[in-house]
């Protein structure tokens, strides 16, 4: 017994030194092919940015070869439920608009950098038309410019865009010349998709082919609104406050009693957590871990913790990634090297010639820097605060009697009873452009429930759907619901094609 352990310890040790010589070998390789990048820039004003991108990109890598070697989960164990003063209750917090002091204190910026492709559309996710012709971005810039005038304010709106979101969203913009709203836009990094296998970047120039490159999740938000200048024009302008939100989440609006609670109690890192249902179980959550508040991603839970991190009543919220940021603590932060968010690896399938390669995307997500800000704190809003639309189901919500419109602002019906129904819609439904074929005219759901419904279904005009209603259609046959029916707690299946007279 007395002879195993100095073996054992041996085995560890030499484990450690294989893993660290793998790990330098792997870091010096991708820094001589980031070199090789960084020569094919012509452009002296680009290489200077994309260097420093690159310089970036390789601490990321860097950081994900220890934590390959070591591990990326926490400590089941030190994991704890959020302590009272980590997480506040929104209904705790002053309801007037005192706050409204403090708008000069703000700014606004729209998370912009990603495409509706999950949606089948093309081009930026913000500019998909949501209500009355108008998109995310036209009811965005809406909000804001409606707060200005209201308040004789100067809110600046501020959007993150990516590369690939970048070009059209500057055209898009031109419109809103005139208005009363201040628009800046900065882009976030551009860093390269690596090979699974051999861990060395995809692309072998700058002007490389442009799924090479990928935008590295919003976590990348700090270092690029302080390489960009965006960051140092908002501090000269006096603004001390940054509120930050999903392009895509309607319920995102600014909300003078978290302002104002923000700014009186020295916060630098307010984070949104609205209660946790049953379809928000793999949602980031706040807890408590050695008694510092941190964000928990379902990626660094331990397998056989999984069911344990999904349920409800240990972890009661979910992050909304509606966050409240001070400008100065950014400016800190990003000037220190103080961040270092848990990386996220994505793994994707793209096409080279004839042949499909596994790639890696090493993402940060914005939510995971609120460690590294004094007084940080979740507070618990009402569900209203999120509203994103990320499917046709989400957009059928959004667009239906459930909301009126008002001043870019989505209001629930007085005459809904509860919080939004549960809407399923299959595959069939998927892409936009299949959804407004099939349900061209939002049936009216103030009294529903739960709506699921597979397989080629089609709504007529001035259909109504109350309590619970499941329309499943069997593969290769049809169901047509006509104008002006009303479905309550209904299951309908098979074929139905009902002829008008």
């Amino acid at each position: 017994m007395s002879q195993a352990s100095p073996k054992k310890h041996l085995k560890s040790q030499s484990a450690f030194a294989f893993d660290a010589s793998a790990t330098t070998v792997a870091a010096s390789q991708m820094r001589n092919a980031l070199n090789r990048l960084a020569d094919s820039v012509e452009d002296e004003s680009q290489k200077h940015k994309f260097e420093g991108e690159m310089d970036s990109f390789f601490a990321l890598f860097r950081r994900y070869l220890l934590d390959s070697a070591r591990g990326n989960t926490l400590e089941w164990d030190r994991i704890q439920p959020p302590q009272a003063d980590q997480v506040i209750d929104y209904g705790s917090l002053p309801a007037n608009e005192d706050g409204t002091k403090y708008l000069n204190k703000l700014a606004v910026l729209k998370l912009n950098g990603g495409l509706g492709t999950s949606m089948g559309c093309v081009g930026p996710k913000s500019i998909i038309e949501v209500r009355d012709g108008k998109s995310f971005l036209d009811l965005s810039v809406r909000q804001i410019e409606h707060l200005n005038r209201q308040y004789d304010a100067d809110v600046p709106f501020i959007l993150m865009n990516s590369f690939n979101t970048d070009e059209d969203t500057s055209t898009i913009i031109k419109k809103y010349q005139g208005h009363k709203i201040n628009i800046k836009t900065f882009n976030q990094s551009r860093f390269p998709r690596v090979f699974k296998d051999s861990l060395l970047p995809v692309p072998k120039s700058y002007e490389d082919r442009i799924d090479s490159w990928y935008p590295p999740g919003h976590g990348d938000l700090f270092e690029s609104i302080a390489a960009s200048g965006v960051l140092d024009q908002l501090i000269a302008e006096g603004k001390e406050i940054l509120f930050v939100s999903n392009g895509d989440n309607l319920g995102a609006v600014v909300d003078f009693p978290i302002l104002k609670h923000m700014v009186e109690n020295d916060s630098e890192y307010i984070m949104e957590l609205t209660d946790k249902t049953r379809a928000d179980v793999k949602g980031g959550t706040i807890i408590d871990y050695d008694g510092s508040v941190r964000l928990l991603e379902i990626a660094q839970v331990p397998k056989e913790h999984v069911e344990d991190f999904k349920s409800i009543k240990k972890f009661k919220y979910f992050n909304t990634n509606n966050l409240w940021i001070n400008l100065k603590a950014i400016k800190r932060v990003v000037e220190k090297n103080e961040l270092a968010m848990e990386i996220i690896p994505n793994s994707k399938t793209i096409a080279i010639g004839n042949s499909d390669f596994q790639v890696l995307q090493l993402e940060t997500a914005v939510g995971a820097a609120i460690r590294h800000f004094k007084g940080a704190h979740g507070v618990n809003v009402p569900r209203r605060r999120f509203l994103p639309v990320k499917t046709s189901s989400d957009l059928m919500l959004v667009k239906s009697d459930l909301y009126s419109l008002t001043q870019g602002r989505l209001e629930i019906s007085p005459l809904r009873y509860g919080g939004a129904p549960l809407i399923k819609l299959g595959p069939h439904f998927k892409k936009v452009s299949d959804f407004q074929a099939r349900i061209p005219h939002i049936p009216q759901i103030v009294e529903l429930d739960h709506l699921t419904i597979t397989g080629n279904v089609t709504l007529g005009k001035g259909v109504t759907l109350k309590g619970t209603v499941i329309i499943v259609c069997e593969e290769g046959k049809k169901i047509d619901i006509p104008k002006g029916s009303v479905l309550e707690n209904v299951v309908i299946t098979g074929n139905l094609s009902i002829l008008e007279h």
